[in-house]
């Protein structure tokens, strides 16, 4: 990787495709406590292991995560988390989406670029909770949307500029489906494949919140 990395477990990484792509392998860290963890904890320890910076992430974070066992019956511990995207749906991501521009027109105001201000975590939206059920019968799912569009519609021609003015956020329109379905079969990645400056490909699970 370019720049020297402040990770304390870069010796747990692992290549693969001739060493084209890598990623954090957290078996490396030869404790028997991985074994033992339920999948979804070993997620959360592979992005405690990737995002240490002994900072926001700590090492003393992974060795909670990994005693997992001992800590989950007593008493609730607090952990990082950085999950690899951000799912929202209208009464969320809306509001997210406004939030977003306010900050290029302050940022703009202040003489910098407001192109810079996007989101750091890759986040989708999907508009699912706008539709009112007004027809019934023969062509009432176009009917619907067709008075949904309509009502929502200075709404909907806010969110089709987010869409295109924002990096590293997608937004799924209307009629689509609801978020949970788009999400298990659209959105998730399963792999996370996130191009380097070095040129090489860092390798991690999907994971969202």
């Amino acid at each position: 990787m370019a720049g020297k990395s402040t990770n304390p477990f870069e010796r747990l990484l692992d290549t693969i495709e001739s060493e084209k792509c890598y990623f954090y392998n957290p078996q490396k860290l030869s404790d028997a406590r991985y074994q033992h963890l339920p999948f979804s904890i070993r997620v959360l320890l592979e992005a405690a292991v990737r995002c240490c910076d002994e900072f926001e992430v700590k090492s003393t974070d992974v060795e909670t995560i990994l005693d997992w066992a001992n800590k989950h019956s007593g008493h609730p511990v607090e952990i990082p988390f950085k999950p690899s995207r951000v799912l929202l749906q209208d009464f969320t991501g809306v509001p997210a989406v406004v939030d977003f521009a306010s900050m290029r027109d302050a940022v703009k105001r202040l003489g910098g670029d407001p192109a810079k201000i996007n989101p750091i975590c890759p986040a989708d939206l999907v508009i699912d909770h706008s539709v009112q059920v007004d027809f019934s019968g023969k062509g009432a799912l176009e009917k619907n949307q067709e008075v949904e569009f309509e009502r929502n519609r200075e709404r909907f021609q806010f969110l089709k500029w987010g869409a295109r003015a924002f990096q590293n956020m997608l937004i799924v329109p209307p009629g689509s489906g609801i978020v949970h379905q788009v999400n298990l079969e659209f959105l998730a990645r399963v792999v996370f494949s996130c191009p380097q400056t070095d040129g090489r490909t860092l390798l991690y699970p999907d994971s969202l919140m």
